[in-house]
């Protein structure tokens, strides 16, 4: 079967910064409904379009392509004292971003001090990177992940 919309394709990936050293890799397959549901980056699905299962690729994303560039406005210096006990590195808070309501999530980088520094940026965001990718299976997406946007079932989210 050919991956196209409304297609589940099971991938094994591997993240490398443009240098080549490794910062992510999947130890179990990934399922990713296709189609535009935003489950990959859509250079992903692009090189995916019209493939099948064996299907390999290593793709150089630019910074563009990957997760943009960073955004300065989504870095944060607030006091600890506004954060819930035991707020560290690592840890995510959402903040209400606008007069509408709509909410962001920010990273802790930083605690020093009284201050917390905050990100909302994407990880990876700033970064041209290297995905090298294998497609185990495809298979036809059921209704229900349709309607949900996202893969079910095995390697992908269980509800």
């Amino acid at each position: 079967m050919k991956i196209t919309k409304d297609t589940v394709a099971t991938l094994h990936l591997k993240v490398a910064d443009a240098k080549g050293m490794l910062i992510e890799a999947s130890k179990e397959p990934m399922a990713c409904l296709i189609g535009g549901y935003g489950n990959t980056l859509p250079a992903i699905e692009e090189a995916l379009e019209g493939q099948e299962a064996g299907f390999q690729a290593t793709l150089n994303l630019s910074v563009e392509q990957a997760f943009g560039p960073r955004d300065e406005n989504l870095v944060r210096l607030l006091a600890k004292k506004d954060f819930p006990p035991g707020v560290k590195v690592g840890g995510q808070l959402e903040l209400r971003e606008s007069a509408n309501g709509e909410f962001k999530l920010y990273n802790v980088v930083k605690v020093k001090g009284d201050t917390v520094h905050l990100d909302g940026n994407h990880p990876l965001a700033g970064m041209a990177l290297k995905v090298m990718l294998k497609v185990a299976s495809v298979r036809a997406a059921s209704a229900e992940e349709v309607a949900h946007g996202h893969a079910h079932g095995d390697h992908g989210v269980h509800h």
